[in-house]
């Protein structure tokens, strides 16, 4: 059986054929004169989600996330020609969707790529894929040879380094999808008179590939043995890789074939077998190579899958990470502990951030251990500059609250960087000979000015969660070291800049500014950018990095018609004209540029004082939104704002939107900001804890080792054992209670999965779905 199209696939694909493309076979074992072979009718290509979410009810539903850094190749073939070198990238696919794509090294026939790709998996997959490709002088991309690993094999290389040899590109061995069929023999009798019998029903396929954003797939069936027969077609089904056929097949067989076909039926219910099976490649499909002829490809692949169980599994392990904000000193709560017993922050802080993202509680426990950690640093220099949980938690949480912030930024200037191609090269050494150093060091002049000037302008955008992470570290650090006036501006300029900016023009497509690496030109100039804008943001004093936290230029002031309620039941209301005024420290109106009025920024988001609340009319709707945008933007680094609020005015002794009549009454509507709601719907809280699980079961002798820890400090309260030393234990006792909690969370999870694997095995049938 197979599917095909009548039209050529072309374009920068891993796969250049032209006619059909296989995209496998498949052999019944139970009857081997069975032939499947399935093409694809036309070219497919299907986006890769950024993110996944489905869980199906989370009843024990799959989660695959993988991280791989892509390493080196080595002895690729030279080019055929009299410059032997090649440009090569490689890209990595599941199955035959690329999800990622490395930098272009140039000239080189063994290319070093070292760059780290982590993704999650939305859908079931059946090999990881590795291609090399080599661009021409024309831009042309060819393919050079590629690593397939099976899904089951993906264990065998978890974690290691291994090199693999490159294998040629066909199309005929480029298989995904599988097939549902029913075999059933039974004597049919056609219109011509004919015996015939009834073989096979092909039901359905799933999962074939797409390519070019196209697939028109039929499926030929043909019977093999001592005379083979000739092959019946299913319908053309459009424009889908999920094709419904639905279609009944009858050959004439002979005696024999009938008779050993009985025998293999007949252990199936009343002669009939449905299964569906993985489609394989046709035999011997392309040319056979000998080791390294093409090359070999070095990868390090951490694979892991985890099983989500539905929520109130994970009531006990989420509650005591959930505390981690509120625990005093923080280095006893249980966030902070998987932070100690992971061999990289990273681990730790991409589930944690995303846990306490959804629940809401990011800034106070990211304030909590920023907080610890400042007050553990010696030097003001070198506060937030190491690999720690904190500035690891930070960065994920810039990653996933400022990725739209980026965008609006610094997106249209990138674009305009990659496609006007202005040489900025300022190394005379590396100067081409058509080039000038004066006019490349005006162009980088230019895009280093506007880049960073969008950026110190844009602190009004910046999102709400980041302002008040930032707002954090600023009080912690200058409560920390009084004595230095800048701390409060390097602590958070070396996030914002050098962590944040800076590395999202280094690699714009790492932050979705591009879909793909820019080439080595390009490239080499967001290089020079970069660094630029990390010296320039170092620079603390900059009266340009101070006007990115405080931007009073840009506060809106301006005469507005000022409204105030009676301070009693037959109060006296009133409309005046007043000038307003806003800083970052303060509102205030009065009659003309000289204060009379003073409201400080403790309650507002509609305009509120502590003693009532004050209406303001502005000239139009467009100046109204801007002074709204801009309060809000301000209040949200004020720690007594409130959490709901009067929509409606206080009239004739009640408030029209409760009906309430104290005017002191508590609000009856809730204050918006916090967590944008976007990233609210992006995280799974019960896949994140499910994570953090699997990290504790895989460092669970750390969390034995950090007991003993524990009970060494407490108990001698002397020089700690070496063995210990890694380990920051501010309180043992506490600490050791908060372990003990972990330990017991994690073996009942445990014992849960066990059951659920044993179930599993136990349920499961061969050829079923």
């Amino acid at each position: 059986m197979h599917l095909t199209h009548h039209h050529s696939v072309s374009g920068l694909q891993p796969l250049k054929v032209h006619g059909e493309q296989s995209v496998g076979t498949v052999t019944c074992s139970r009857a081997p004169w069975w032939h499947l072979n399935l093409h694809p009718s036309g070219p497919l290509i299907h986006h890769f989600p950024k993110n996944w979410t489905a869980l199906a009810g989370k009843k024990c539903s799959g989660r695959v996330c993988l991280f791989v850094p892509s390493g080196e190749a080595k002895n690729i073939p030279p080019y055929p020609g009299p410059n032997r070198m090649r440009d090569c990238y490689c890209t990595v696919n599941l199955d035959q969707e690329e999800v990622f794509r490395t930098k272009i090294i140039e000239k080189s026939l063994c290319p070093f790529y070292g760059e780290d790709f982590y993704c999650e998996i939305p859908r079931s997959f059946r090999h990881l894929s590795f291609y090399i490709f080599d661009r021409d002088v024309f831009r042309r991309d060819s393919s050079i040879g590629k690593v397939a690993v099976k899904k089951e094999d993906l264990q065998k290389y978890h974690g290691k380094d291994t090199w693999f040899p490159l294998q040629p590109v066909s199309a005929d061995s480029e298989v995904q999808g599988k097939v549902h069929l029913e075999l059933r023999l039974s004597e049919v009798i056609t219109d011509s008179g004919v015996v015939c019998h009834k073989l096979a029903t092909v039901l359905e396929c799933q999962g074939l590939p797409i390519v070019n954003g196209q697939c028109d797939p039929y499926a030929a069936v043909s019977l093999l043995g001592p005379s083979r027969s000739e092959a019946k077609k299913t319908k053309v089904k459009r424009r889908t890789n999920n094709p419904q056929f639905d279609e009944v097949f009858f050959f004439e067989v002979t005696r024999p074939l009938i008779i050993f076909l009985y025998k293999i039926l007949m252990f199936g219910n009343d002669g009939l077998a449905s299964h569906r099976y993985f489609l394989q490649p046709r035999d011997n499909v392309g040319k056979s190579v000998k080791a390294d002829e093409l090359g070999s490809l070095r990868l390090n692949i951490i694979y892991t899958e985890d099983h989500v169980f539905p929520s109130e599994h994970y009531s006990p392990l989420r509650d005591l990470l959930l505390q981690s904000a509120h625990v005093e000193p923080v280095s006893t709560s249980a966030a902070h502990i998987l932070g100690e017993v992971c061999r990289e922050k990273q681990e730790a802080a991409v589930p944690l951030v995303r846990l306490f993202l959804h629940y809401g509680k990011i800034v106070p426990f990211v304030s909590a251990i920023a907080n610890a950690e400042v007050n553990r640093t010696q030097d003001p220099n070198t506060i937030f500059r190491g690999n720690s949980l904190t500035s690891k938690c930070i960065d994920e949480t810039m990653k996933l609250a400022g990725m739209h912030y980026l965008q609006v930024t610094l997106k249209p200037i990138i674009d305009e960087i990659c496609t006007d191609h202005k040489p900025c090269e300022i190394d005379p050494v590396k100067l081409k000979e058509s080039e000038n150093l004066d006019t490349n060091r005006e162009n980088l002049r230019q895009y280093v000015d506007r880049i960073f000037n969008v950026i110190t302008t844009s602190g009004v955008r910046c999102p709400t969660v980041m302002c008040d992470i930032f707002f954090s570290l600023r009080e912690s650090a200058a409560t920390r070291f009084q004595v230095d006036q800048d701390v409060r501006y390097t602590a958070v300029s070396s996030f914002i800049f050098l962590r944040f900016f800076a590395p999202a023009i280094l690699s714009p497509n790492l932050f979705q500014l591009r879909p793909h690496h820019p080439d080595p030109c390009t490239s080499r100039t967001l290089t020079l950018i970069s660094k630029t804008i990390q010296t320039l943001g170092s620079l603390a004093k900059s009266k340009s990095v101070r006007q990115f936290f405080c931007l009073p230029s840009l506060y809106p002031n301006g005469f507005m018609i000022k409204r105030a309620q009676g301070r009693n039941r037959f109060g006296m209301k009133n409309f005046k004209k007043r000038w307003f005024r806003l800083t970052n420290h303060e509102f205030t109106y009065h009659k003309t540029k000289v204060p009379s009025s003073l409201l400080p920024l403790l309650q507002m988001f509609q305009v509120i004082q502590p003693e009532r609340a004050l209406y303001i009319q502005a000239n139009n709707c467009v100046e109204a939104r801007d002074w709204i945008d801009i309060l809000t933007k301000v209040s949200q680094c004020n720690r007594k704002r409130l959490s709901t609020y009067h929509p409606s005015a206080y009239l004739n002794g009640h408030w029209l939107c409760c009906k309430v009549s104290a005017d002191s009454a508590p609000g009856c509507t809730p204050c918006t900001g916090g967590v944008p709601a976007n990233i609210q719907l992006d995280v799974d809280g019960d896949r994140e804890t499910e994570r953090i699980y699997s990290l504790f079961s895989t460092y669970m002798s750390k969390l034995v080792k950090m007991q003993e820890a524990c009970g060494s400090k407490s108990v001698y309260d002397g020089p700690e054992q070496e063995e210990y030393s890694s380990f920051v234990i501010d309180d043992p006792q506490e600490t050791y209670k908060t372990l003990k909690l972990i330990v017991a969370a994690v073996k009942t999870l445990e014992q849960q999965h066990t059951q659920y694997k044993r179930d599993k095995f136990r349920k499961t049938k061969y050829g079923s779905q």
